[in-house]
């Protein structure tokens, strides 16, 4: 796809929210990643809007055969759902917001956001759509919605926790992620202006806003899924949660605490040897590495625990690949990742959808970066519906309150934005 190229001086705040808006109102289809400048290992997304307006593919083979054939910037998402048409699993629920398995658009405005210009790239002329971003005027606008009612009580929770763990103690896995789901439905929202709320709230390096036609992912998340630079392939599974305090002293504390918690250690050990398994599929003999474990990083309401596994992929090896053959990210399933999907099914009560799928971009030389779908909302504005979850690991020293602590913890900014 041709497009012509314009550098203009860097966007402020208020112009990216006018580009954000004026890409939602022209395409069906529009992709923000936005690295909000927040320290990470490897670092965070690059800071692109792209929109468009046909899809490009509908499964992750035809999807790896047209980058192969026509390079170029492809956006888009893989729901947790996707796992049915890669392995032998089922979802009994229905979705309660439908965005499909997978859903990839081939880029027809790009904006790059960088520290010494923002450059537009357009099939039609850049210069147009700039004049065009100066008509718009975007109006911050609070949510109002009826009250948010869990899928599932407390009770119900704590319940099946302890059932997940007599799985543990019976040796079907030997941890597992497991969610629980909140809905509530919708009086006024604006898609744009919730968003930039929940980006000041929770600033993530892997935030995105996502529109699919009249369906909208609003996501803070500060977890890495994979990532293909050249032959390199990494993956980070963040895995361990500690709130974070206002004293100084305390929050170093808690800090502290989390790093030498044998339980979170644990949890986070048996999510990277399950990702070195994963990326081993695809890489070179003796590639496999863990380049960091337990390393603590810190964001606006939480301390994480994450590790960093890379490989080097085969050659003739395709990179999607990898991400295929990885999905679903194993610190959203369990180990083993199979079982603990099929228990996921059984216990949880909701479809997950987007929710621990995944949203990233494929550039021209076949690179690309994809997140992990958590601390997100999900807003169907056909519906006025709005959808949220939150999950926590499950092993054998899992106190079930304490896990029920931890997931809402992970919705507090979320439910903040929302009043």
């Amino acid at each position: 796809m041709t497009r012509s190229i314009h550098t203009f001086p860097a966007f402020s705040l208020y112009q990216r929210q006018q580009a954000l808006q004026w890409a939602n109102q022209a395409f069906p289809y529009c992709v923000y990643l936005n690295p909000n400048d927040t320290p990470f290992p490897q670092g965070g997304f690059p800071h692109v809007l792209a929109a468009g307006s046909t899809q490009a593919a509908q499964g992750l083979d035809e999807l790896q055969q047209l980058v192969k054939a026509q390079p170029d910037w492809y956006f888009g998402y893989i729901s947790y759902d996707y796992k049915n048409q890669l392995e032998a699993l089922e979802s009994r629920h229905t979705s309660d917001i439908d965005f499909g398995d997978l859903f990839f658009f081939r880029a027809e405005v790009l904006f790059f956001f960088k520290e010494d210009g923002t450059e537009i790239h357009s099939k039609t002329s850049p210069l147009a759509v700039f004049e065009a971003l100066s008509k718009i005027n975007p109006l911050p606008q609070k949510p109002s919605l009826a009250p948010i009612q869990p899928k599932e009580t407390q009770a119900e929770y704590l319940q099946k926790v302890e059932a997940l763990r007599q799985h543990i103690i019976e040796g079907d896995i030997y941890e597992i992620n497991y969610c629980k789901a909140f809905s509530a439905q919708v009086h006024s929202l604006n898609p744009e202006s919730t968003y930039w709320t929940l980006n000041e709230i929770a600033p993530a390096p892997f935030s995105c806003f996502v529109k699919y036609t009249d369906r909208f992912l609003l996501c803070a998340s500060p977890e890495r899924f994979i990532k293909k630079t050249g032959e390199r392939i990494i993956s980070q599974p963040i895995k361990g949660t500690s709130r974070r305090a206002s004293n100084p002293q305390e929050d170093q504390a808690r800090k502290e605490a989390l790093l030498h918690s044998e339980k979170e250690r644990a949890e986070n050990m048996m999510i990277v040897d399950l990702v070195r398994n994963d990326l081993a599929r695809t890489a070179k003999v003796g590639s496999v590495k863990v380049d960091e474990l337990f390393g603590l990083y810190s964001f606006s309401h939480v301390h994480q625990m994450i590790s960093t596994v890379s490989s080097r992929l085969q050659e003739g090896i395709e990179g999607l690949e990898a991400l295929k053959l990885a999905f679903p990210m194993g610190s959203m399933t369990g180990a083993p990742k199979i079982r603990a999907m099929e228990l996921i099914d059984q216990y949880e009560s909701f479809r997950r959808g987007i929710f621990s799928g995944t949203v990233g971009y494929i550039s021209p030389s076949g690179d690309f970066d994809f997140n992990v779908v958590i601390r997100s909302m999900m807003y169907d504005q056909s519906q006025s519906l709005l959808t949220l979850a939150a999950g926590s690991a499950i092993t054998y020293d899992s106190d079930p309150h304490s896990e029920w602590e931890e997931s809402m913890l992970k919705t507090q900014h979320i439910l903040q934005v929302l009043g």
